[in-house]
């Protein structure tokens, strides 16, 4: 493992640098700053997407023959890595790095030809209909069902925490078409138009006030029977593919190391002058364990990729701990966080403008930072438990990387 890029690994940082540099506009990066939930807004989000595209790089983990780009494993961790630093927005995770990557590898030629040019120009903004009521963590107990009627599947059922859903024009889901000795069996893996009659999208208010995840209801959904991904059946090996993904699918330290850097000037900032020595000496001494924690994770990320550089593969149980180490960071960094606003972190807003009305006896530039604090302390309590809840993780970790008896 190289800590040092070679000459041509510095060449294509600074090629992404200048992209940065030239396209990431200010508007952006005030947006990343005030996200109070897992990705910018939908609006923002596709205008970046649309540079990337134009670029050539909004989906770079893609096969080339598919409008990837045939990065390198190091590329890759130098263009999030870069991105990260400059503030640059994430693509939702659902389109680029869930379904598209299913598509490629288990979907037919005509869903490819269909489906992956719209996901790489932002036409279809996909949502993830795998969780249920009494199905979340064990995913395998869904109860959501598709009964085949000639040419169609009928759907049946609900899913729950959706993200984006009220924002999505395709979901892919998850549906028990048959009923067998084991829950993982019998599971297909099947797209649909949001518009297909029978299908209700109702909002679910996090404790923060944000609209981001929903109940999706399907009653008597009449799918095509080609939006069917791969075998009937065989979903349950389709949606650990896709896992893989959402959970180690990206880079995250540089980020986590941008929020640790927000919270020292928070504590640097108005806000953290009114706070007592006490509390400021105890702020300060666990951002520094923060920050051994960030190196450990930036180290094992790089760790990760030295070994994708050297034998190829795809993601496996290092999925799993960079979801957990990520999550806990992230987690402990808005606690760090609420700590340096003192006594301003106990305002929550119903609405939240781009502007930092409710700190108006501040400076302007620490209000941008001061603004999403409050909420994303609340919507990341879930960090942990979406994507496969950590406990889930620490099963897959002991069993597939070290060895030990289910």
């Amino acid at each position: 493992m190289s800590l040092y890029l070679t000459n041509e690994q510095a060449a294509f940082r600074d090629e992404v640098r200048q992209f940065l540099d030239a396209e990431l506009t200010a508007d952006l990066r005030a947006a990343v700053n005030a996200t109070t939930t897992v990705w910018v807004e939908k609006s923002k989000m596709l205008v970046w997407q649309q540079k990337l595209s134009t670029k050539g790089w909004a989906v770079p983990h893609w096969p080339a023959a598919y409008g990837g780009t045939d990065w390198t494993p190091m590329q890759h961790y130098i263009f999030e890595v870069e991105c990260a630093r400059a503030g640059a927005p994430e693509l939702t995770a659902m389109g680029v790095k869930m379904v598209g990557p299913v598509i490629v590898r288990f979907g037919s030629d005509a869903q490819r030809d269909f489906y992956l040019p719209r996901i790489i120009s932002g036409e279809d903004f996909w949502c993830q209909g795998f969780s249920e009521p009494g199905s979340g963590s064990d995913l395998a107990s869904l109860q959501c069902r598709a009964d085949r009627d000639g040419d169609d599947y009928v759907i049946n059922g609900s899913k729950i925490w959706t993200t984006d859903a009220h924002h999505a024009n395709r979901i892919f889901v998850l549906v028990r078409t048959k009923k067998e000795d084991r829950p993982q069996k019998g599971i297909s893996f099947i797209l649909v138009d949001m518009a297909t009659p029978g299908v209700t999208v109702t909002p679910i208010l996090s404790v923060s006030g944000d609209h981001e995840v929903n109940q999706v209801f399907f009653e008597n959904v009449r799918v095509p029977s080609e939006n069917l991904v791969g075998e009937e059946g065989a979903g349950w090996t389709y949606a650990k593919y896709l896992l893989g993904f959402e959970r180690g699918g990206s880079l995250k330290a540089e980020r986590l190391k941008q929020e640790l850097a927000r919270v020292e000037r928070l504590l640097a900032g108005p806000a953290g002058a009114g706070l007592d020595a006490f509390t400021r000496a105890a702020i300060t001494r666990d951002i520094a364990r923060v920050e051994i924690q960030l190196e450990s994770l930036a180290y094992t990320e790089i760790r990760v990729i030295s070994q994708l550089e050297a034998e190829g593969g795809e993601p496996g149980p290092e999925a799993s701990i960079l979801k957990v180490e990520f999550t806990e960071i992230l987690q402990r960094i808005t606690e760090l966080a609420m700590a340096a606003m003192g006594p301003y972190g106990a305002v929550l807003a119903a609405e939240r403008p781009d502007t930092g009305d409710r700190f108006a006896d501040l400076q302007s530039s620490a209000c941008s930072d001061m603004l999403p604090i409050v909420p994303r302390y609340l919507n990341f309590r879930a960090a942990s438990i979406y994507g496969g809840s950590n406990e889930v993780q620490r099963n897959i970790i002991a069993k597939a990387a070290l060895g030990l008896p289910a």
